[in-house]
C-alpha cells in the first residue's frame, strides 16, 4: 500500500480530510530549523485529526503543537514498533520512514501551541492539588515534578501537558491505568493509583495551564 492510498483511505474514514483542510488558515508559523513536511504529510494525512498547525479541535485527539520533539518521535515510532497501539496511528505510523518520523515531529514542535480553559478545576481546586502536591495517601507524586508547573514538560523526558484537551488526557490516562496503553511504565503505576475522579480534576486542571 502505498502513501497515496493511505491518504485516500484515511480521508474517508474521518469523513473528508479534505473539507477540515478548506478551513485551516494560510500560513501557518514555522521556524526556519522546521524542515517541510516531505510529501505534505502533514497537510494531506495529519490534518485530519490534528489540524495543520498541531491544534487540534477534536478533543479525543492529541494538541501537538509545541509539544516536544523527542517525545513525539518516540510516539510515532512506538505506534511503527506495536509498542503503542491505535487503530489509526499503527497503520499511519507504519507507513512512516525513519526521516518522516523526524521531520514531522520537528514540524509540530516547532508550531506554537493554543492556550486551553479548565472548567471547574482552577486555584484550590482537587485538580490542582493533585497536579501540584500528589496524593500521599496512595504514593502518587505530584504531577508538576515531572512535567513542570506550568505543564511545559521536560525535553526528551516528560511531554507538555498544559493545554492539552481534558478528554484526551482522561482517554489515556485511562488507558494507562487498564494497561492498553504501556509504552510508560511510571504512568501506568502512577494511573493504577488514581480514580475516575482523580483523572478527571486532574485532566481539567492541565487543560487550563499556560
Amino acid at each position: 500500500m502505498n502513501f497515496r492510498v493511505l491518504t485516500l483511505m484515511v480521508a474517508s474514514m474521518l469523513g473528508a480530510a479534505t473539507a477540515l483542510a478548506a478551513e485551516i488558515p494560510k500560513g501557518v508559523a514555522t521556524t526556519e530549523a522546521a524542515p517541510a513536511p516531505k510529501a505534505d504529510i502533514v497537510a494531506t494525512v495529519c490534518v485530519a485529526c490534528h489540524m495543520a498547525d498541531g491544534n487540534s479541535v477534536i478533543t479525543a485527539n492529541p494538541r501537538l503543537a509545541g509539544q516536544h520533539q523527542a517525545y513525539l518521535a518516540k510516539q510515532l515510532n512506538n505506534f511503527k514498533d506495536g509498542t503503542r497501539q491505535n487503530p489509526v496511528m499503527v497503520g499511519m505510523a507504519g507507513m512512516l520512514t525513519p526521516e518522516d518520523v523526524v521531520t514531522i515531529s520537528t514540524f509540530f514542535s516547532t508550531q506554537k501551541a493554543k492556550v486551553g480553559i479548565t472548567k471547574e478545576n482552577g486555584p484550590g481546586s482537587l485538580g490542582e492539588k493533585i497536579y501540584k502536591g500528589g496524593i500521599a495517601a496512595l504514593g502518587v507524586p505530584a504531577c508538576a515534578s515531572c512535567h513542570g508547573p506550568s505543564g511545559a514538560g521536560i525535553p526528551a523526558q516528560f511531554p507538555r501537558l498544559g493545554g492539552q484537551h481534558t478528554e484526551y488526557v482522561i482517554i489515556q490516562m485511562k488507558a494507562f491505568r487498564d494497561g492498553s496503553r504501556a509504552n510508560a511504565p511510571m504512568m501506568k503505576m502512577i494511573a493504577s493509583k488514581l480514580s475516575d475522579q482523580h483523572i478527571a480534576a486532574v485532566a481539567d486542571y492541565v487543560q487550563g495551564l499556560h
